[in-house]
């Protein structure tokens, strides 16, 4: 879905302009998005297969909620919004914990260079609340042993998108933190 964003600056600033989110792919602008991990009191962290149909990281094992702030809209109203979109919870505010701030870049083709600001929240959830993943942009839904996610990131898994700016190891060490 192309959705109307919020350009920032490479200092992670508004800069009062917006455009469609294939704009500023195309254009390589910055923009926020909103990376949500949920984990759970046994050390279980939920993961999302990537939709066989995007465009970036198909079928790659990835964050369990991420998605586009649009514009003019919250951090925390965007986490709520795509967790409910991508595995069909509600959760409220104070179940989020803003973790930290990770500015990307990564060129996927000549034509999408992207350029974002991940927003990062951890979600404690049960890993028994019934899920349900977003057909359109999620092939799977699993929860993971930390000491197994802890692997795939040592070991740089091929299934495993990615980890820019260590940002895995981050996640994994607020985790532990709050077993």
């Amino acid at each position: 879905m192309d959705e109307l964003v919020d350009i920032l600056d490479t200092e992670g600033n508004l800069t009062g302009q917006s455009l469609l989110k294939s704009e500023a792919h195309r254009l390589g602008l910055y923009h926020s998005t909103v990376h949500v991990w949920c984990y759970d009191e046994k050390g279980f962290v939920l993961l999302q297969q990537r939709g066989k149909n995007k465009i970036n990281f198909p079928l790659m094992w990835d964050i369990s909620v991420a998605g586009h702030v649009s514009a003019g809209e919250t951090l925390e109203v965007a986490a709520i919004r795509e967790v409910r979109e991508e595995i069909g919870i509600a959760i409220v505010e104070d179940q989020l914990k803003k973790i930290g701030v990770f500015k990307t870049e990564h060129l996927h083709a000549k034509d999408f260079l992207d350029r974002e600001f991940n927003y990062t929240f951890l979600c404690h959830l049960s890993r028994y609340t019934p899920l349900q993943k977003q057909d359109s942009e999620v092939e799977a839904l699993e929860w993971f042993p930390l000491e197994r996610f802890k692997q795939w990131v040592e070991k740089k898994h091929p299934d495993l998108v990615p980890n820019l700016n260590q940002r895995y190891e981050k996640v994994i060490t607020e985790i532990e933190s709050r077993l």
